[in-house]
């Protein structure tokens, strides 16, 4: 089953090449995310198996994860076929 998962990362997560790490975790994952106007917070959207979306899910605040986490505010959508990955 395909899921979507937005996710909201806040901390020091911007300018630590945050979202670098999740361009390859998990192969079956498409995501999508980042933007710098959302003042401290860093924005995820996966798209994958559930499986492997809950295993990069918790990677956002995991001990490799870059920066300093202080939170994940996570949240289910409607999948809507994401492919590749981007920063936009």
């Amino acid at each position: 089953m395909t899921r979507r998962m937005v996710a909201l990362v806040s901390g020091r997560v911007q300018g630590v090449g945050y979202l670098a790490p999740l361009q390859g975790p998990a192969p079956s994952v498409r995501g999508v995310g980042g933007s710098g106007v959302l003042l401290g917070r860093v924005e995820v959207v996966l798209e994958g198996a559930d499986d492997a979306v809950a295993r990069v899910l918790a990677e956002l605040d995991g001990p490799r994860a870059p920066g300093r986490v202080t939170g994940v505010e996570a949240r289910d959508e409607p999948a809507v076929g994401v492919r590749g990955f981007t920063t936009e």
